[in-house]
């Protein structure tokens, strides 16, 4: 009798970690926070300055206030803050339109030199620079509608987050025992602990995160201040200092700051040479500050190592513009907080963490 060969059954190994489930991941989420932006940049801002205010109504409660009130008043102080950046962004604007005339004069006075240097260096008569300057307002007068339309509509969504984020902090306060239990009720009862290490630490390290910001802002300061006075700028350490706390607000706040000692210098000194030196003394500090200041500080407080910092801001950028890259930051220290707590995470965590991260 003939015996039935046995054919072996493959053996398939246990896959801890696979490359193409994570870059499905990555995909789908990616999507998913590209067309929900609009409702996850506000809900995230909301979630951050809840978990950074957390502390402080706890303690106001603590005193005997009741949790409302206290809400209210952690949240004011925060207005009162952000209020007192915006008024020296008003003051930086104003005492740059009281100079306006005189740098309108100095204007016209360096166009005429710089038409007499085109025309006596490179050959370049004025009615061929007549018609380029011709050409660059009809380009700009094409472009400046959309232009405009964009910024409109940028303002009145940042309008709207003003409004929401406020409202969506002081509700997740109000109502953070109910959302801790929904967390709760989400896992196993044995992993009720693991979870409220999790929040502590959330929380923990989100205050790192918050002083190392802060540390980030001083050393800007500083490098400011040097280079302005290496330069000559009158009011160094005031221009420096100012343009630290206006680089909160992207793009739009640094180049704000630098209009006052460009026009300071270009007035004292009469010479085109000493802004350009204010501009260099801010595009170099400014590309230490985001390459290298900013990377390595926030991501030491948060355990991320310098390169997934990096790739982070520059992956928020892409999906959530200047949102994107101070939001991602502090989530992917909370990514890896939930990484150190899960075995089947491992090798996200190992990714993600610092040299120092045993």
């Amino acid at each position: 009798m003939s015996q039935i060969p046995q054919i072996p059954i493959p053996i398939k190994p246990e896959n801890k970690f696979s490359a193409l489930r994570v870059l499905q991941y990555i995909v789908l989420i990616s999507v998913i926070l590209y067309f929900g932006k609009p409702l996850f940049i506000p809900l995230s801002f909301s979630f951050l300055i809840s978990i950074a205010l957390y502390p402080i109504c706890t303690w106001l409660e603590k005193k005997g206030i009741p949790k409302g009130l206290s809400i209210g008043m952690a949240i004011s102080s925060l207005f009162i803050l952000l209020t007192g950046i915006v008024f020296l962004l008003f003051l930086q604007l104003k005492s740059f339109l009281d100079e306006w005339d005189t740098i309108k004069n100095k204007s016209a006075e360096s166009l005429i030199v710089l038409n007499n240097y085109l025309e006596t260096v490179f050959n370049f008569s004025k009615t061929q620079q007549e018609s380029w300057i011709n050409q660059i307002k009809n380009e700009f007068g094409k472009n400046i509608f959309p232009f405009v339309g964009d910024t409109i509509y940028s303002l009145g969504i940042s309008l709207v987050f003003a409004v929401l984020i406020p409202i969506f902090s002081a509700l997740i306060l109000y109502h953070r025992k109910l959302f801790v239990k929904v967390l709760y009720s989400l896992f196993k009862t044995e992993h009720t602990k693991m979870i409220h290490e999790i929040l502590h630490e959330t929380v923990h390290s989100f205050y790192s995160f918050i002083k190392g910001m802060l540390l980030v802002y001083l050393i800007v300061a500083v490098l400011n201040s040097i280079g302005l006075a290496i330069v000559g700028v009158p009011h160094p350490i005031l221009f420096g200092f100012i343009a630290s706390v206006l680089t909160f607000i992207p793009y739009v706040g640094i180049i704000i700051a630098s209009l006052l000692p460009i026009a300071i210098s270009w007035i004292t000194y009469n010479s085109i040479w000493y802004p350009l030196g204010v501009i260099l003394v801010f595009t170099i500090v400014q590309y230490l500050e985001a390459n290298v200041i900013f990377p390595f500080t926030v991501s030491q407080r948060l355990n991320l190592n310098t390169f997934v910092t990096i790739v982070a801001i520059l992956a928020g950028g892409i999906l959530w513009g200047a949102s994107g890259m101070i939001l991602f930051i502090p989530f992917l220290g909370i990514l890896k907080l939930i990484a150190d707590k899960s075995k089947s995470m491992n090798t996200i965590a190992l990714f993600l963490g610092n040299s120092k991260t045993k």
